[in-house]
């Protein structure tokens, strides 16, 4: 069992919780994630690590309440348990040894994978942009988290309502515009916002990093329902990534497969909602 120690909710639909968890704690790097079941009858839900202590033996886990398990998690509280807590998973974030300039970008609850990344160069001496879209104001989360470890921070809103008006892609394309030159970006958040930041650096040769969120069951390579189609090349999320080269993958095939289930995503959504009631 694995217990909560910490939590809090940085936003009315995103819950942020340390979890004991010593042995994953010891060895979790950037970009890895976590596979969780609350208890026998729970399904398993990855997560990437949102940050890790290693002398307090915790992990960080920043999550969306979007479906049925997500919420139970929510309604758990400092001091419960959860049955299983499987990790650290996947291939941790590889950055040339030789840049020396890299821009992360995150999109809503994609900042929450961003923030360990940007943390990560930073504490090595790089110089990292962070640039953090949000849909408005009141989504806008880990804003001081980011500012401590970045040499530039910009947000930006769909309706301006802080920071900059206008997405992550406009916000890049300037920085570009005005002379700044980046090793390399990398890009976490809704596929659409990856696709489109990769169409950017595509016309200035940067190298781009993406982490891709494909339905993921077992998280060892065996179901293969995290395939995706790399260079022309099948990968599994779970083994190979999640973090690929951004300008070699088939965004289309990758949003085709994750809308595979919406529907009976939606009938659980309204099932559970009528139960409430």
């Amino acid at each position: 069992m694995f217990k909560i120690v910490h939590k809090r909710f940085l936003n009315e639909s995103v819950c942020l919780m340390d979890i004991q968890a010593p042995f994953i704690a010891k060895k979790a790097q950037p970009g890895q994630f976590i596979i969780f079941r609350i208890d026998e009858m729970g399904e398993r839900i990855p997560l990437t690590i949102a940050d890790y202590d290693r002398e307090m033996g915790t992990v960080t886990i920043i999550y969306q309440i979007v479906g049925k398990s997500t919420k139970h998690l929510s309604e758990l509280n400092e001091g419960d348990t959860i049955l299983d807590f499987v990790g650290p998973l996947g291939v941790p974030t590889h950055v040339d040894e030789e840049a020396k300039s890299v821009c992360v970008i995150g999109g809503g609850v994609g900042c929450a994978i961003a923030y360990p990344q940007a943390k990560s160069l930073f504490n090595k001496g790089l110089d990292v942009t962070v640039i953090a879209g949000f849909r408005n104001k009141d989504i806008v989360i880990l804003e001081d988290e980011f500012k401590a470890v970045s040499s530039k921070f910009i947000i930006t809103t769909d309706d301006g309502s802080y920071g900059v008006k206008g997405f992550v892609t406009t916000a890049l394309q300037e920085l570009i515009e005005s002379g700044k030159k980046f090793d390399e970006v990398i890009a976490i958040g809704p596929v659409p916002m990856m696709k489109f930041v990769c169409d950017v650096t595509k016309k200035y040769d940067i190298k781009t990093t993406v982490s891709l969120n494909p339905i993921m069951i077992d998280g060892t390579g065996m179901c293969g329902g995290c395939r995706v189609t790399v260079d022309g090349q099948i990968k599994y999320a779970c083994v190979d990534g999640p973090d690929f080269d951004g300008h070699k993958v088939n965004f289309e095939e990758l949003t085709k497969r994750n809308s595979t289930y919406r529907e009976q995503e939606h009938d659980c959504r309204m099932l559970n909602q009528a139960k409430n009631i």
